[in-house]
């Protein structure tokens, strides 16, 4: 599992929830970052603050290969760099004017994040594709318990009880789990219909789980 922030990736989003031209708000072990994908299909990892006044910036819009802040319209290039500000047209943004970004790898329909320096490519998931994301207000440890089987190092679940149908990858958030649900890549539309209701099943007995640790 990405927890390591010396060095490891976490998985953040799916390759389809984020369209060319758009940003979306997630988060990471370091904080809230506004993650968006250029109009040439860059995806880009940036701090979700605008230096100017903090606005976040994933409440934001993209024009091409930048991000806009929807405040004053400050805009972002792919590393970070401020690129225009309309109030001075004519000013050449200083270098100093930037947001932090991370480095961003996609792989078999999923958005990874890097925390820190990973040493290795984030993990392939062959014979798998993903359905959806959802996000669990329960810790690793209910989910867990809710799919009767642990995380293997890279975060990936195989439920007890479905061993065949999905396949759940966690990236712990907080006291929050968010789950990307993952199928075998020959599923029927009426198998993914069944993940999905599968997926739904477990969030309930995780946070039903988390509820009773909380009053316990």
């Amino acid at each position: 599992m990405s927890s390591d922030t010396a060095g490891s990736w976490t998985p953040i989003a799916l390759s389809a929830d984020l369209p060319a031209g758009t940003v979306m708000p997630a988060r990471i072990p370091a904080g809230p970052i506004a993650l968006w994908r250029s109009q040439a299909g860059h995806a880009v990892a940036s701090a979700d603050r605008c230096p100017h006044r903090g606005m976040r910036l994933s409440h934001g819009f993209v024009r091409g290969e930048a991000l806009s802040c929807i405040y004053h319209g400050w805009s972002y290039g792919k590393t970070g760099n401020c690129l225009r500000i309309p109030a001075h047209p004519s000013l050449t943004p200083p270098e100093t004017i930037r947001v932090a970004t991370h480095d961003v790898e996609e792989s078999d329909g999923i958005i990874w994040i890097a925390l820190g320096q990973p040493a290795a490519r984030p993990p392939r998931f062959e014979g798998l594709v993903p359905l959806r994301s959802l996000t669990v207000n329960a810790n690793v440890a209910a989910v867990e318990a809710a799919a009767g089987a642990k995380a293997d190092p890279e975060g990936l679940v195989s439920p007890s009880q479905h061993p065949q149908e999905i396949r759940l990858l966690l990236a712990p958030q907080d006291d929050q789990t968010l789950i990307h649900v993952l199928l075998d890549d020959k599923s029927s539309p009426s198998r993914r219909i069944a993940a999905s209701r599968t997926a739904e099943s477990l969030r309930r007995m995780a946070e039903d789980l988390q509820a009773k640790v909380q009053a316990s």
